[in-house]
């Protein structure tokens, strides 16, 4: 009997499948490598925020890397996606400046709120609320989450370098670029920026590592070594208080959350899809569903852990650009977070004006989505430009999304549109109304 030669790869094979994706082991390995260089940023990037609401920063960066490297491996291996997972950009910037800052809860509480939106993604994921939540939301609606978001993100990237200061006759004004940290902070965003437009792979990391080494040399920080011991995780380690989430004020905190989670996500994934040629003839997308429960599902352990709200980063097109076909390429994400580890040192030696940069860059590639608002259509444009506006001027990604909401729903209903109101926008338009009315 002739003996059929089986695929190589061995076990790798038969768990993701790789011959059938056109990919090799060789080729996941590179391209896991890749995304993780282009999203490497947030093991610098989120400890900073956390830090600044009130968390132990060696914690928040265990923290990180381990939410980040579950959720990837979860994504890997139940999905077989080739999409990297970590705390979301904006979604801890909301964590820290708006539901601490402002609103003045404790971080426990916070995580007790990421815990809840979690839950009731999961929820949305696991039955067809998703699918009616994704087409009851105006497309330009959603469009502008993203884009508020991203201003959000640059604003606190602005302020947090320097660039931009508080004036007592003008709210804002250019911050003193002769000085080092502002000029440091501009330096690495335009580094990254020119890296980004070359199409160098990782340049977010490069900027912030080599600001990180100018700064040394000026002895404006102190090396402190590479590798080190992991810090304990039990300053944030299941220190989540969801009774205290509970409270009816954070209605629109844990709406917030959800929904910039469950849009970004759902973008994010749309797009790595057919990016990776998960999409068959018929346009189906292959493992969709677990996909979504897989990213669901990581933002409820990473409240355990001590972290904001974990999604798939749009990041993971590098890595299939690179070749990454499925989840072994998620799995190696997930592995190179883990030995991220061990360089607590190195994170803890960043200072913020060397992430200042990668924040403002990040957040102008969040705003690109603006390319897709319905411009002819003023009934639409109008409603999502207020939410992108509101969103960094009000200092909440919840009552930008609230004033939106709003807006849509009145300038609908008094140019005779009532009819393009949909069933989710009536009930969260009715939602944030009795919020900025009672609460």
């Amino acid at each position: 009997m002739e003996q059929v030669n089986k695929p190589a790869g061995g076990a790798l094979e038969r768990l993701f499948r790789l011959s059938e994706h056109g990919t090799s082991v060789r080729a996941e390995l590179i391209a896991g490598a890749t995304t993780f260089v282009t999203m490497a940023y947030i093991i610098f990037v989120n400890p900073q925020m956390m830090a600044s609401a009130g968390m132990d920063p060696g914690a928040s960066f265990v923290a990180t890397c381990l939410a980040s490297a579950l959720a990837c491996y979860l994504m890997g291996f139940y999905a077989n996606w080739p999409v990297g997972l970590a705390p979301g950009m904006g979604l801890n910037a909301f964590f820290t400046y708006t539901v601490v800052a402002d609103m003045g809860y404790s971080w426990q509480i916070a995580l007790g709120a990421v815990f809840l939106a979690g839950i009731l993604f999961v929820i949305m994921s696991v039955t067809r609320l998703r699918r009616w939540m994704l087409d009851s939301i105006p497309l330009d609606l959603r469009v502008a989450m993203g884009a508020g978001v991203g201003l959000f993100v640059g604003f606190i990237g602005l302020k947090s370098g320097g660039i931009i200061v508080a004036s007592d006759a003008t709210y804002l004004t250019l911050g003193d670029l002769t000085q080092a940290e502002p000029f440091l902070a501009a330096l690495g965003f335009l580094l990254i920026a020119i890296l980004s437009i070359r199409q160098v792979h990782g340049a977010i990391i490069i900027g912030i590592l080599t600001i990180t080494l100018a700064a040394l040399g000026m002895g404006l920080v102190t090396f402190n070594g590479l590798v080190s011991a992991p810090p304990s995780l039990a300053p944030t380690f299941m220190q989540l208080d969801i009774l205290g989430a509970l409270d009816v004020a954070m209605t629109s905190v844990i709406i917030a959350f959800l929904f910039v989670n469950l849009f970004d996500t759902a973008g994010t994934l749309l797009g790595v899809a057919s990016r990776a040629g998960l999409v068959d003839e018929k346009g189906n997308i292959q493992n969709m569903d677990r996909a979504l429960k897989a990213d669901s599902t990581s933002s409820v352990f990473g409240a355990f852990l001590g972290c904001a709200p974990v999604t798939s980063y749009v990041e993971s097109a590098a890595g299939v650009a690179a070749g990454g076909r499925t989840g072994l390429t998620a799995v190696t994400v997930g592995s190179l977070f883990l030995l991220a580890i061990f360089f607590a040192p190195l994170a803890g030696m960043v200072p913020a004006y060397a992430t200042a940069g990668a924040l403002v860059y990040v957040a102008m590639l969040m705003m690109t989505g603006m390319q897709n608002l319905e411009w002819s259509d003023m009934s639409e444009v109008v409603p999502a430009l207020i939410t992108i506006v509101m969103i960094p001027l009000s200092f909440s990604i919840a009552n930008g999304i609230a004033v939106g909401f709003i807006s849509y729903v009145a300038i609908k209903l008094c140019v005779g549109r009532h009819a393009d109101i949909t069933p989710g926008a009536w009930f969260l338009a009715l939602i944030f109304l009795a919020k900025f009315a009672f609460m």
